[in-house]
């Protein structure tokens, strides 16, 4: 039994190597496929030998990579970042989605943890005690994307900082009523402090100002739906928590013709593509998402290595002027 091979089991199952490759790491295999290497396994004892190797050598060459939603850009960009990462060190990804369920990032992280990866990322909603306790129990690294925390290994982009770039630049605009369309506090990065840092701006000014603050959620349809309660607070500018949102609410202005930015100024954060081709042009706050997984995935695999990650990295911001807004 020892000496049985993946070509062994690819063999009896009359299936390809990488299927069963697949299929032991957790990846994609049909349902007929999964069933017929599942009892071939199971007869051969093959797994058994198989994780037991996995043990010893104490390296499986996976990293799993947890994301909170498929439909994002920026988590694209962050993918491709780590991937441009650890393909050339040889690894394979494991990809799993928490469709911004809290619980459900905690149960992928065990979950991965259990198949064997070498080490983790997690593009978290927000880091809980729960978080803490269940990284520092399992003994792989672990890097989350989130706002710094001293109890866990982070990868940030200053997400209260960016906040402030905005607020900054609006106030000198002289905008004082505006709406800010933002998501729930859920989100500590983008529902707490990129809103906080907007705020922060026209509260230290000592002017008087408005600033109404608007729910939505990610989605292009929530934030067009939006569009008429934004628009009963009367507002000279609406600051949204993402350059998706924008998308939703211009819609909703242009619909209702109202002018962009001649009755209202409009700005995101993100800096998607899409955001130069549309008209006018939107105003936002440029995230190098890349960068951010390229430099995640290093820092992983020094852990990995069992060396020590780079502190206190600063992934880079600019804001990108363009016609979605005008001086008051």
């Amino acid at each position: 039994m020892s000496k049985v091979t993946i070509q062994d089991i690819a063999n009896m199952c009359q299936v390809s190597k990488s299927s069963v490759s697949r299929y032991l790491n957790g990846g994609y295999v049909s349902k007929e496929n999964r069933a017929k290497i599942k009892e071939a396994i199971e007869k051969t004892g093959f797994e058994e030998n198989f994780f037991a190797k996995r043990l010893k050598t104490k390296k499986s060459n996976l990293i799993g990579v947890i994301i909170p939603r498929i439909d994002s850009s920026t988590v694209g960009k962050v993918l491709n970042g780590v991937n441009s990462v650890i393909e050339k060190e040889g690894y394979t990804t494991i990809m799993l989605i928490s469709n911004l369920s809290t619980q459900k990032e905690l149960e992928h992280i065990n979950s991965l943890y259990q198949q064997g990866v070498d080490g983790i990322i997690v593009d978290t909603l927000g880091i809980t005690k729960q978080h803490v306790e269940l990284i520092n129990k399992i003994d792989i690294p672990v890097i989350c994307l989130c706002p710094k925390n001293d109890y866990i290994n982070y990868m940030s982009i200053d997400d209260y900082e960016a906040g402030r770039i905005m607020g900054d630049y609006f106030y000198k605009l002289n905008h004082r009523k505006i709406v800010f369309l933002g998501v729930s506090e859920q989100d500590k990065a983008v529902g707490v402090l990129r809103r906080k840092g907007f705020y922060d701006v026209f509260k230290e000014s000592g002017e008087d100002y408005k600033i109404d603050f608007v729910e939505t959620d990610f989605t292009f349809d929530k934030a067009y739906r939006k569009g008429e309660e934004v628009l009963s607070y009367n507002p000279t500018a609406v600051i949204c928590a993402t350059d998706n949102i924008c998308l939703g609410l211009m819609l909703y202005l242009n619909e209702k013709n109202i002018s962009i930015p001649n009755d209202v100024s409009i700005a995101g954060f993100g800096g998607y593509d899409v955001g130069a081709v549309i008209y006018p042009p939107l105003t936002t706050i440029e995230f190098n998402h890349g960068l951010l997984g390229a430099k995640s995935a290093e820092a992983l695999l020094k852990l990995i290595d069992g060396k020590e990650m780079e502190k206190n990295e600063i992934i880079p911001l600019s804001l990108i002027e363009r016609k979605s807004v005008k001086k008051i």
